[in-house]
């Protein structure tokens, strides 16, 4: 692990970026939303619990060099601060998911405290980043709800295709079950529409629908279905590296300036008695 203290004491926010749909867009948004906050000068950790490992291929984490990743933390009790690996983007670095990942969810089943593995390893990061980002599986399974006890709030990448909203609603019962028993900090950060085509009346018609459902949770910036964004995983790279100037790569960093100007609003607004 590269030279990641601060003299400043500071604590990460943690956010899950889950939908338990796959195929949506929730590796493509943790990868790049990172990299965008990145290049707004914060410090970024993601964390790949998904067996996929699709994050760590997309950050050009080759197979053989994940001996040490999130499941030797898990399961094997590894200091978390030995699985961090630094990126090719400045400010970012990365936990990588392993092959070994696809059998935990049966080794948690029998483990003490098996909700909570990931939150008490965690515990020594969080005055080393400001974010940190955690890709989850497409399952509410155990590594997903370890990834929720352990998080501050969820970011849900949601496609607007027919099933968004059923899908959806599965997720915030779940979100809600694990605030009320387990994890009461638990916040919807956003939903944040993905594979998005203006041309598409269906697109427009679900967006329409989430956003009278959810109101202001739902982020304005929505990332469109780009060709660069889907190439840019298969040469190891952030689309933001990849192509910058395509659409894709200017909607994540659209996304991650929202979330900021958000962030800085929640800390000035006045507390309401």
């Amino acid at each position: 692990m590269d030279s990641i203290s601060s003299k400043k004491k500071r604590e990460a926010k943690v956010w899950s970026i889950a939908n338990q749909k796959g195929g949506v867009g929730k590796t493509t948004t943790t990868v790049n939303l990172a990299t965008a906050l990145a290049a707004c000068k914060k410090k970024v950790l993601i964390i790949d619990l998904d067996p996929q490992g699709n994050a760590s291929t997309g950050l050009g984490v080759e197979p053989d060099a994940r001996q040490q990743s999130i499941y030797q933390v898990m399961i094997e009790g590894l200091p978390i601060t030995r699985a961090v690996r630094s990126t090719d983007v400045p400010r970012m670095h990365v936990i990588s998911s392993g092959v070994e990942l696809s059998g935990a969810e049966l080794e948690l089943v029998n483990l003490a405290e098996r909700e909570f593995k990931l939150v008490n390893a965690i515990g020594p990061l969080l005055d080393q980043f400001d974010y940190i980002l955690i890709d989850c599986p497409p399952a509410l399974g155990l590594l997903t709800l370890n990834a929720l006890v352990a998080s501050d709030a969820v970011l849900v990448p949601l496609q607007t295709e027919f099933y968004a909203l059923e899908g959806l609603s599965h997720l915030l019962r779940t979100i809600d079950r694990v605030k009320r028993g387990l994890n009461r900090r638990l916040q919807i950060q956003g939903i944040v529409l993905t594979m998005y085509d203006r041309r598409n009346n269906l697109c427009e018609m679900v967006a329409a629908d989430v956003r009278d459902f959810l109101g202001d949770k739902v982020f304005n910036t929505v990332i469109p279905r780009n060709v660069r964004v889907s190439e840019a995983p298969s040469h190891g790279k952030p689309v933001l590296l990849y192509d910058v100037a395509c659409a894709g790569s200017q909607a994540y960093i659209k996304l991650a300036g929202e979330i900021l100007r958000n962030e800085q609003v929640r800390v000035t607004e006045p507390a309401v008695a």
